[in-house]
């Protein structure tokens, strides 16, 4: 079966379908990712878009059930040169091509994604069309000018929980308000022994300071960080109270709610090698990314300083409060792209609530339970 992806410019791309069959719009972007792809099909930031992936093989260690980071995906499309339909892999459930038409996502494989990429490189990000019912071009070409842009897009009451669950730890709660979290960041808390307790993103202050946590964990999500005005609030609420930490919108979320502005990426930053330096200790990181907005650093107030850069495009990475324990991170400490060693961001934020605690004169929830 033949499939289409049209651009709002009027560019026509055509491959072969694979996953599921229809029609879809979005917002078109790239990840140079060259292993990864079924994270990025599920995770919860890529909903409202049409993903490209640069790296010309994907499908060849197939669909593994432990490598989900949500229950399902998100994307809107699904954009490659080479689909592989014969997987090796130990771990392999599923082939791409069944994952994809279980989730009904469209797939389009065999047209030029060096070509696509390099145009939305110049371009910036466009809208598109993806389609298996190839009929007239123009007619998509005019739908594709006519799909709304990413912003004004509610996408994260679309990903995230509508009710409270809590997994189970040991150790001190944490709230972790769910944007449209990946998994892993549950993983990465519960490892260290944290009682996680999973928030709707439209939950008041009150409610989450009444669940009385140690600490507050703000998940990555979909979309412009301006369509979250109420998250935004309770934020802005919260500062003060609790240690803090914020990844991806989570930390443009913390940037709004500090009295700053973000703005939209010509082409974004999406995938699992970009570095990013440490402007405390000079030290580089090599980072997973998916983001195409970031947080204006000349809007920030004084007592916001930027703690990480972008070494590509010199964009903000990270914020740091100069006396409250509140930071973030604008890339995936919880993603593993190689190197595991951002991972300390989740010990820093453990160390935030001790201190806090400690000033408090309170234990964690297991010892207070135990008294």
């Amino acid at each position: 079966m033949q499939a289409q992806l049209v651009l709002e410019d009027g560019t026509i791309f055509s491959g072969k379908a694979f996953g599921a069959t229809g029609e879809q719009w979005g917002e078109v972007v790239f990840n140079t990712g060259m292993t990864g792809y079924q994270e990025v099909l599920t995770d919860p930031s890529y909903c409202g878009q049409i993903v490209v992936m640069t790296y010309p093989l994907i499908g060849n260690y197939g669909i593994n059930k432990e490598d989900f980071e949500a229950k399902s995906s998100f994307v809107r499309g699904f954009v490659v040169k080479e689909e592989c339909d014969r997987p090796s892999n130990w771990r392999v459930s599923n082939k791409i091509d069944e994952f994809l038409a279980r989730e009904g996502v469209i797939g389009i494989a065999g047209i030029d994604t060096r070509a696509l990429t390099r145009k939305i490189r110049s371009h910036g990000t466009l809208r598109g069309i993806i389609s298996t019912e190839v009929s007239d071009a123009a007619a998509l070409v005019a739908k594709a000018k006519n799909c709304p842009q990413i912003s004004g897009q509610e996408l994260v009451p679309t990903v995230a929980t509508r009710e409270i669950y809590t997994v189970p730890g040991n150790g001190h709660r944490v709230v972790l308000m769910d944007f449209g979290a990946k998994a892993n960041i549950v993983r990465c808390l519960n490892n260290r022994d944290c009682e996680v307790v999973v928030v709707p993103p439209d939950t008041a202050a009150e409610e989450i300071l009444a669940l009385q946590p140690k600490g507050i964990m703000l998940s990555n999500g979909p979309g412009d960080p301006t369509d979250v005005p109420k998250a935004v609030e309770t934020v802005r609420r919260l500062i003060g109270q609790l240690p803090i930490f914020g990844i991806c919108l989570g930390h443009q979320i913390i940037g709004l709610a500090m009295g700053g502005r973000t703005y939209k990426l010509k082409f974004g930053h999406r995938g699992a090698n970009h570095p990013v330096k440490d402007l405390r200790t000079g030290r580089v990181y090599i980072t997973s990314q998916n983001h195409g907005f970031t947080v204006d650093q000349d809007s920030l107030p004084p007592e916001m300083e930027v703690s990480h850069i972008n070494l590509n495009d010199h964009t903000v990475e990270g914020l740091q409060h100069k006396t409250l324990p509140i930071f973030s991170v604008q890339y995936h400490p919880e993603a593993a792209p190689g190197p595991m060693d951002s991972e300390y961001l989740f010990d820093h934020f453990l160390n935030h609530i001790h201190d806090f605690s400690a000033k408090r004169g309170e234990g964690t929830h297991a010892q207070k339970a135990g008294n």
